[in-house]
Formats: C-alpha cells, sequence, structure tokens
C-alpha cells in the first residue's frame, strides 16, 4: 500500500513490467521444460526399445545353438550404452543364456523384447515347422533394464541454461523497458517540476516539449497555458496601474477643486491687494522684496492652473486644423520668450498645410510642455531642434535638446504624474502633454540621442482623427466649425 501511494510513475511502471516479464518467463520456462522432459524421455525410451529388438533380432541365432559367447558379446555391447543398467537373453524355457549388469543411481526401468525365428534363420536350419507357421512361437526373450537418471541430468542441465537464458532476457527487457519507461516519465517530471515553479509564482518558465507526440502536445498545451496566464497577469497589472492612475487622478481632481476654493481666491485677493499697496506706497517696480513676492504669487497660481487642468482633462473639440502652422507658432511663443545669444530655437517645418481634425489649443499645449522642458534641459545654453515630418496618414514631431539626457529610471517614470527632476517642477507637464496626444490617438515617446541630449516624439496618425470625427458625429457630440 505504501508503495503504491509513494512510488511514482516510473517506479510504478518498472514494477510492473518486471512482474509481467518475470511472471511471463517463469510459465514459459516451466511450459517448456516439462515439454522438453517429456520429449526427451519418449524418445529415449523408444530408443531403449528399439535397441532391445536389434538385440532380439542379433541374439536369434545365438539362442538357437546357443552360443553363450556369442550372445555375452551382445550383452556387452548393450551394456556399454549409457543408461543401461543390465542385460539378460533368457531361451524359451526361462533359462538364463547371457547375463551383464553394472551399479548406477536412481530407479530401474525394464523393456522385454521376445526372440521370435525369422524365416531365414528357419529356412537355413530346416525347421519346417517354424518356416510355414504363420504364428511363430519365440524362441526366447532379451532383457534390458536402464534407468533415466543421465535424462534427468541433461534436463536439469536444460532448466539451469534455461533459467540463467530467461533471467539474461528479462533483465535486458527490463533495462530496455526501463529506458522506454524513462523516455516516457521524463516528460511529465519536467512538468510537475515546472508546474511547481509556476505554483511558487515563477511564470516565465516554460516546460521542454520532448520527443514523444503525446508529451509534446501535453507540454505544449501546458505552455500555452502560461502564456495565457502570463498575458492575463500583465493584463491585471496594467488594469491594476490605470486604476491606480485614475484612483490619483481622482485624488488630485479633489484636492483641485478644494484649491480652487480654498487657495485661489486667496491668493487672487493677496495679488490685487499686493498690487493696490504698490499703487498707495508707491513702492518703485525694482523692489527686490516686492518682486520675489510677486514671482512667487505667479508660481503658486500656475502651480494651481496646472493641478486643475491635469485633473479635469478637456474633450478634444476636433476641428479642421493647420498642424504644421500650430507648431510654427508655438516655436514662435518660445522664440520670443527664450530665444536668445546663448539658447537658439531651430525648427524644420514643411512649408505646405497639414490640415487635420485636432483641438488645437490642447496640442499647442501639451507641444508647450515638451518645448519648455526641453529648454529647462538646456539650461538656457546650446540649441533646441523641432521638426516636423508629413506622411499621407502620420503626422510627426521630433523636439531635441543638447542637455545631460535623461536616465533609465526617468525613461521608465517620465510620463508619470508628479514625477519631476526639477526642484520647482509639478511632475504634470509632461504627463498633460501625454494625456492630449494620447485623447488624439497618437503616441508620446522619449528617448535618448546617440550624440547627446534628449528626443521626444509625438506621432498622431491622421486617419484616427478623420474616425474619430465621424463617431463623434454619430454620436451627436457638438463640434466647432
Amino acid at each position: 500500500m505504501k508503495f503504491s501511494t509513494k512510488a511514482g510513475i516510473h517506479a510504478r511502471l518498472l514494477a510492473a513490467a518486471v512482474v509481467v516479464i518475470s511472471s511471463s518467463t517463469f510459465i514459459l520456462g516451466y511450459s517448456g521444460l516439462n515439454l522438453v522432459n517429456r520429449l526427451v524421455s519418449e524418445r529415449f525410451d523408444q530408443q531403449i526399445d528399439y535397441m532391445a529388438e536389434q538385440l532380439a533380432i542379433n541374439a536369434e541365432l545365438g539362442i538357437l545353438i546357443e552360443e553363450h559367447s556369442l550372445l555375452d558379446g551382445l550383452a556387452r555391447s548393450v551394456l556399454n550404452e549409457k543408461d543401461v543398467v543390465g542385460v539378460e537373453i533368457e531361451d524359451s524355457d526361462g533359462i538364463l543364456l547371457a547375463q551383464r549388469s553394472r551399479d548406477l543411481e536412481g530407479p530401474v526401468l525394464i523393456t522385454e523384447k521376445e526372440v521370435v525365428l525369422s524365416n531365414s534363420e528357419a529356412d537355413a536350419f530346416d525347421l519346417e515347422f517354424f518356416a510355414g507357421s504363420s504364428d511363430k512361437e519365440p524362441v526366447g526373450l532379451v532383457r534390458i533394464k536402464y534407468t533415466r537418471e543421465g535424462i534427468k541430468a541433461l534436463a536439469a542441465t536444460l532448466a539451469q541454461r534455461f533459467v540463467l537464458l530467461s533471467l539474461g532476457l528479462a533483465v535486458i527487457a527490463c533495462v530496455i523497458f526501463f529506458f522506454i519507461s524513462r523516455s516516457l516519465v521524463l516528460p511529465v517530471i519536467s512538468l510537475a517540476k515546472v508546474a511547481q515553479q509556476v505554483s511558487k509564482g515563477d511564470t516565465s518558465v516554460r516546460a521542454a516539449t520532448g520527443t514523444i507526440p503525446e508529451t509534446k502536445r501535453l507540454a505544449r498545451s501546458f505552455n500555452e497555458m502560461l502564456d495565457s496566464i502570463e498575458e492575463g497577469r500583465a493584463a491585471l497589472i496594467s488594469a491594476q496601474e490605470r486604476l491606480s492612475r485614475q484612483a490619483a487622478l481622482a485624488e488630485v481632481g479633489k484636492f483641485s477643486m478644494m484649491i480652487a476654493h480654498e487657495v485661489k481666491n486667496p491668493l487672487a485677493i493677496i495679488k490685487s491687494s499686493l498690487d493696490l499697496l504698490k499703487k498707495d506706497m508707491d513702492i518703485p517696480a525694482d523692489n527686490l522684496l516686492l518682486n520675489y513676492t510677486e514671482e512667487e504669487l505667479a508660481r503658486l497660481n500656475t502651480l494651481i492652473e496646472s493641478f486643475l487642468m491635469f485633473s479635469r482633462p478637456a474633450k478634444p473639440r476636433l476641428v479642421s486644423t493647420d498642424l504644421n502652422q500650430m507648431v510654427d507658432q508655438v516655436v514662435m511663443g518660445f522664440k520670443l520668450q527664450y530665444d536668445s545669444d546663448t539658447l537658439k530655437i531651430n525648427c524644420s517645418i514643411p512649408s505646405e498645410e497639414c490640415i487635420a481634425l485636432a483641438d488645437a489649443d490642447l496640442l499647442s499645449r501639451g507641444l508647450s510642455n515638451i518645448v519648455r522642458n526641453a529648454c529647462d534641459a538646456s539650461m538656457d545654453e546650446g540649441n533646441i531642434h523641432v521638426d516636423v515630418e508629413t506622411a499621407p496618414l502620420l503626422w510627426t514631431v521630433r523636439v531635441r535638446d543638447y542637455g545631460k539626457g535623461i536616465d533609465r529610471e526617468s525613461l521608465e517614470k517620465l510620463f508619470e504624474p508628479f514625477y519631476t527632476t526639477k526642484a520647482k517642477g509639478t511632475g504634470l507637464g509632461l504627463a498633460f502633454a501625454d494625456q492630449v496626444v494620447k485623447a488624439h490617438g497618437g503616441t508620446i515617446t522619449a528617448g535618448n540621442h546617440a550624440a547627446m541630449g534628449a528626443v521626444f516624439s509625438v506621432q498622431i496618425p491622421l486617419e484616427h482623427l478623420e474616425q474619430k470625427h465621424e463617431d463623434e458625429i454619430a454620436d451627436g457630440a457638438y463640434i466647432d466649425s
């Protein structure tokens, strides 16, 4: 019972093979030995019987003339045969004419044959009575005593050899079956190990397919199940991340609404009061403390506006827009603000129009955040390149700076809300740009240039905007014209 519950498939198959092969070998061997023993014994008895017949034929003349030396020679030649214990020759009156014997182990068997005078012998001795008689009376008797010990010894030798041969064949069969069973069980064992690793949380492992069609199908099905689990897990993680982000955005929205009611209005009052104070007290415009206060008030107001804008993203109002002209206007604004002897903003925009349905206000805000990020990364020196490529179905904008570039950790979190590497940054500028681009069905990516600096790439499929516009019309949405 313990073996059946604790032994594996390989041990059970091997044990079953040993039992089946051993029992089959024993049954076949036992049956074969019995059959051989019976056949050999029958043939041996037939041989002794044939010897008795030949002795009776050869003893005719010796019995008739009572030639004891002849009969004794015949008896001695028969006794030379193996397993013959004794030979006796008698006349018709039972008188013993010749006798030979020796000692051999084992029970003694006896076969007798009557000596009948043949026609040729009767003619030779002019015995008319025997020659003309159809029923010939015996003239004597030969008796051979023998033992089957030699046959038994031969049978024992055959049995021993048969047993050794059977054991050898059984061992060879067990070894062959061992490797066959091993090839069948190894994929199952490998599959069990993979399942054990998966149970510990490692879903990256995969089962080996093996060489047997059935185990191949099993391993493929198992691997497909793992792939499905991995995909489901990735989808679940992605959904959890989206839910977490939505929850964070919801919290930001609540916080932003609180700021709008509790902070924005007091800030406006403080700003107005400060303007009146400057006017009433005739404070110079270059007053350091006053300018610092106004800058901090402006920064707080910008921060509040960023929170409100990101927490309540506007639905794109798709109107016919020249995307290239929109980029040109954004770059022009930054040139007026940042362009100097140390920082140059260069652009490469196709001269032809790129008319598409888009929300120019949202896109310009998002693109402005990217360009502003490039200006901040350049630290007011170097060059910034803004390049636009227009394809029949895809519109691309690339913004490159010559700053320090982006480290690997920041690349993974760059578009997450509130992630920033700036001392006074909000972490919402690039997140807002990502939000706007995705609202237009596009993608935004960031990376490092081979030479130096960072490159931001915005790609918007124009076909998606057309389809989005048609869907909004079908839904009865309001579209500006």
